[in-house]
């Protein structure tokens, strides 16, 4: 059995980060998910942000990456050809007793390095966004915030990785470690994988992955937050992201624009015990509504196309990132608890990973041949020239399938087949769009699936609509051949 040099568990955002910060080296990589796609958990289901970093205590693990990872991530999506818009936000006070507390968020900021924070009053909020309440006070104005694709960023990161050279194996699930002289043997239901150092970043399974190793020192307690989607007749309400007062259940709940034009409102924050309930309910659904309403009076709730929740990955014992070595396990690294502003801190996280390798006794020498780059054909935002030109060389292109985003059969067969394809329906939607709008697939679904299963050479009854086993369809209503 070959030894790599690094097995990375887990291909979130954190964990695909990683996989292309070890791409840039000669060091051997493989990186193990469990699920059928990389982007699964919290990765897959979250407000979509790039903090600027005023909320995370000084000295801490989070204020540390939220402020690094946010000055690398504009640099990391050009060049990976990511959806990135900076657009700022507000935090807002509802009352004049929220004065001092905007004023210590503004000090905790400056504390951490973050530029151009300034506390405003409530009329000159509504200057600069006009849909905000009246019974809005004072505001905490934050120039440094960005939204983003979170999808698109862990998927490009996957793919360069991958085009790197870094094996990576979904539907791989580690089952348990055991500590060879010089190496781990991680046990999987595919097989054993045999590595010289192990990166754990199994989001709300690491505290799980870490006890096959070494002794239990954290614990993972999985928080789960529902969202309101709108659609893009709401896209325009504010132009930044309105978060309230933060409070210790954490950021509240947000308005802000997506980088596809939608209204996303949300989160709750309601503990759960199971690690994957991402269940949705009438009274979250509600709570969002009323606490959205808040801070912008007119939504149109009405527009409402998809509620969904995500999971974060908590720490209870400290509010902090895990990261480092447990005692008596020099190779093998957690990276846990990884919740936010966990999506902007991966960048910072991920060229530490490296470091802490390098320092641990990694042999990872650069790669000059590593190519740090990506392009992603986008065919709705071509000029007519462009798309005249891209449609004479596949004609694939001049054929719309989602109607809603404009996404194209070209678009659909390129995702499938670079690197690190979709394995399901909605896999489709986090690369290229489709199924992303008004309709929710309604339209286009069925003609995905069968662009899935003519380019797949497979039976439509054997795709899943998401995860493994989610299948539409369960065989033939009518007999024949077509």
């Amino acid at each position: 059995m070959s030894v790599f040099d690094v097995l990375v568990i887990g291909c979130g955002v954190a964990g695909a980060g990683i996989a292309y910060e070890l791409a840039h080296t000669k060091a051997s990589v493989v990186v193990a998910e469990k699920e059928n796609d990389v982007c699964y958990g919290a990765s897959k289901a979250n407000s979509a942000i790039v903090h600027a970093g005023y909320d995370p205590l000084p000295g801490t693990l989070m204020a540390k990456y939220n402020v690094w990872g946010s000055q690398l991530m504009p640099a990391l999506c050009a060049r990976l050809d990511v959806a990135y818009r900076p657009n700022g936000s507000l935090v807002v006070a509802f009352s004049n007793e929220g004065k001092p507390k905007l004023e210590a968020l503004l000090a905790r900021g400056e504390k951490n390095g973050v530029p151009g924070l300034r506390v405003i009053d409530g009329d000159s909020a509504r200057v600069i966004e006009p849909n905000l309440s009246t019974q809005v006070a004072w505001a905490l104005e934050v120039p440094g915030g960005a939204i983003i694709d979170p999808w698109e960023l862990t998927v490009a990161l996957a793919q360069t990785a991958a085009l790197g050279g870094v094996d990576i194996r979904t539907d791989t699930q580690v089952l348990g470690i055991a500590c060879a002289k010089d190496h781990y043997i991680a046990r999987t239901n595919r097989g054993e994988i045999a590595a010289r150092f192990v990166v754990n970043a199994a989001g709300a399974f690491a505290d799980t992955v870490h006890n096959m190793v070494a002794q239990p020192t954290f614990s993972i307690t999985t928080v789960r937050g529902e969202y309101l989607l709108l659609d893009k007749d709401q896209g325009a309400l504010v132009a930044r992201t309105i978060f309230q007062l933060p409070t210790d259940a954490g950021k509240g709940v947000l308005v802000l624009p997506t980088v596809h034009g939608n209204l996303l409102a949300g989160p709750t924050s309601e503990p759960v015990e199971g690690r994957e309930d991402v269940s949705t309910s009438a009274i979250g659904m509600a709570r969002v509504r009323e606490l959205a309403a808040k801070s912008v009076p007119n939504i149109n709730f009405r527009s409402v196309i998809r509620d969904f929740a995500g999971l974060r990955a908590a720490n209870p014992s400290a509010h902090d990132f895990v990261i480092g070595f447990p005692p008596g396990h020099p190779r093998f690294l957690d990276v846990a608890a990884i919740q936010s502003p966990g999506l902007t801190s991966a960048p910072a996280i991920a060229v530490d990973v490296l470091r802490m390798l390098r320092e641990a006794g990694l042999e990872a020498p650069e790669d000059p041949e590593f190519v740090d780059a990506r392009q992603h054909v986008r065919f709705r935002e071509l000029s007519a020239e462009e798309k005249n030109a891209l449609i004479a060389k596949d004609p694939r292109y001049g054929r719309v399938i989602c109607r809603c985003e404009g996404v194209t059969e070209g678009e659909i067969v390129e995702a499938i087949h670079r690197p690190v394809g979709p394995r399901s329906l909605d896999a489709v939607k986090r690369r290229c769009g489709a199924g992303l709008g008004r309709c929710q697939s309604g339209f286009c679904g069925p003609r995905v699936l069968d662009i899935l299963a003519r380019e797949w050479g497979t039976d439509p009854t054997q795709i899943p609509q998401d995860r493994a086993g989610s299948f539409l369809l369960t065989g033939r209503t009518k007999g024949g051949s077509t």
